[in-house]
């Protein structure tokens, strides 16, 4: 990881999903990076959202690192000129590459991947292995259903009140950016 840049986890969709807030919020987060100076670090793929973030990072100057799995490679449509482009074996092996070198942790919408990846670092956070912040970037409140599934969790006795503290959830990408700095 570069000594002198903030490196942000973005995890989202591989789809651009149906509303075009969300491709604005990708662009939106993308260019964020590129103009504060930071990395994205990301799955690597030139698809969905993911290719909007990157295309944004890489327009707006932004260091990326591209992660991805083998199998992967053709379905996403690897970026191959990221300033660093990584194939793993699994995808197990890619979120844990993208963890350990970011920062932080930017969660656009998404479908199943993206909630694997919002639990599994959550989870670590529960369970005391990283407190890095973790942002939900609830774009027109596509967060919601999962914010409302934590308190079921939490009033039925299968996690403690403190795991809402264990992420911050931001209505729009300034907000989220503002959270993300370092």
């Amino acid at each position: 990881m570069s000594e002198t840049s903030h490196s942000i986890c973005v995890f989202c969709g591989s789809r651009l999903g149906e509303n075009p807030a969300f491709t604005a919020a990708a662009e939106a987060l993308g260019a964020g990076l590129g103009s504060r100076g930071w990395r994205l670090v990301y799955g690597a793929g030139d698809v969905g959202l993911m290719g909007k973030v990157a295309r944004s990072a890489i327009g707006a100057g932004a260091d990326t690192f591209g992660v991805i799995p083998k199998h992967l490679v053709e379905m996403e449509l690897g970026l191959e000129e990221l300033g660093t482009y990584i194939i793993t074996e699994t995808m197990h092996e890619r979120k844990k590459i993208m963890f350990m070198n970011a920062d932080a942790i930017a969660i656009l919408p998404g479908g199943a991947g993206s909630l694997d990846e919002f639990f599994e670092v959550l989870t670590w956070a529960q369970i005391g292995r990283h407190g890095k912040p973790i942002v939900l970037v609830n774009v027109e409140g596509y967060w919601d259903p999962v914010i409302k599934l934590i308190d079921h969790v939490i009033a039925n006795g299968f996690a403690a009140a403190s795991l809402k503290r264990l992420f911050a959830v931001r209505p729009s990408v300034d907000d989220a950016l503002e959270r993300l700095a370092p």
